[in-house]
């Protein structure tokens, strides 16, 4: 018997199975705001998960992350939408320490299958130092799975996506194009080591990347997901009332994504990207159409997006090449405010 096919049973997978930007925050406008002095980081601030001070000393950092599965295998599907889930706690700065299992599930599939996918998310978990505790379940014509996961900070010390000032330069930790990867798996376009290439990307945690830039105290950070570089970006040049210039030769691109982007393989995640976020952005004219392509491709398990002084972004680098991030680059700065939220130059 052959076995069963994940991403067959899906329309979309990963992050590219996100609500547009743009449907997302017309349904949030619509919800009223309640005011509570602890809650330091709520929905309205497009931020990578809700903050809650309970003492002068401790945050709760809370989040909620779950997709239909971006690769066939179950243990590996649930090691990356765990990876992914887990990532938002570390974009502010904080340490995960309970998850609870989201998971949608076809009751005419293998239950062994369920099993899986659920042994590849508690791995994650314990990888990063947190307990699973439980969750919910329910059936579903499309399988699908993430975790709700709680952790730890000092409330002075939470990091957020609007803490960035004016020359700040930004640091990305992980290469982009997994959007496009994940689509030509898909359909069988990629050699078994590219495959594999995706996957560690796909699974490897951004723990060491916050281990590498909070003794550096960066003036902000998110994660780079379902909105592309270019979105996430953008929220973080919005959020401190900058313009975010970004230098094309300097963003790491994974070679395969950018060939598969140059032949028009595309997931429609970007296009949705594209088509929300067009008006905001300036291209340098000479970049080609799969460059600027890649940089709205949304990202599963994405890098983090890291604002900091540039002095300290040399110190910063060589902490993350160290940790293994060898694709770690400084792709850009906060600039004055202008006609656009991010410029896309061609160069440094």
């Amino acid at each position: 018997m052959e076995p069963t096919r994940l991403t067959q049973l899906t329309r979309a997978g990963g992050c590219g199975a996100k609500l547009s930007p743009g449907l997302l925050g017309d349904l949030l406008s619509k919800l009223p705001k309640l005011a509570d002095p602890a809650l330091l980081v709520g929905f309205d601030d497009s931020d990578d998960a809700a903050v809650y001070q309970l003492t002068d000393e401790l945050a709760l950092i809370m989040t909620v992350d779950f997709f239909p599965p971006i690769v066939d295998d179950p243990y590996t599907f649930g090691q990356i939408a765990a990876t992914n889930a887990l990532s938002d706690v570390y974009a502010m700065g904080g340490a995960p320490k309970v998850a609870l299992n989201l998971l949608c599930f076809p009751p005419d599939l293998d239950p062994d299958i369920a099993g899986a996918i659920l042994a590849g998310g508690c791995d994650k978990v314990h990888e990063a130092g947190a307990v699973l505790a439980g969750g919910h379940s329910i059936e579903d014509k499309e399988p699908k799975y993430g975790l709700c996961v709680t952790g730890l900070a000092h409330p002075r010390r939470i990091l957020t996506n609007s803490g960035a000032q004016e020359g700040d330069v930004l640091v990305l930790t992980k290469p982009l194009g997994v959007g496009v990867l994940s689509t030509a798996a898909r359909g069988d376009l990629l050699e078994q080591e590219e495959y594999q290439q995706m996957v560690a990307l796909l699974t490897t945690l951004n723990q060491a990347a916050r281990d590498a830039m909070l003794p550096l105290l960066p003036r902000a950070c998110t994660d780079v997901t379902g909105f592309g570089l270019l979105g996430h970006g953008g929220e973080m040049a919005r959020g401190c009332g900058c313009t975010l210039e970004l230098w094309a030769d300097q963003i790491p691109l994974l070679p395969r994504a950018l060939a598969l982007a140059r032949d028009g393989l595309v997931p429609g995640g970007a296009y949705r990207n594209r088509a929300y976020l067009g008006a905001q952005v300036w291209f340098d004219p000479s970049l080609p159409l799969e460059v600027t392509d890649l940089l709205f491709d949304p990202q599963t398990a994405g890098g983090l997006l890291i604002a900091l002084p540039e002095e300290r972004v040399p110190e910063l680098l060589l902490r993350l090449h160290d940790a293994g991030l060898s694709a770690a680059a400084a792709v850009g700065r906060m600039t004055s405010p202008g006609a656009h939220t991010v410029r896309v130059l061609g160069g440094r």
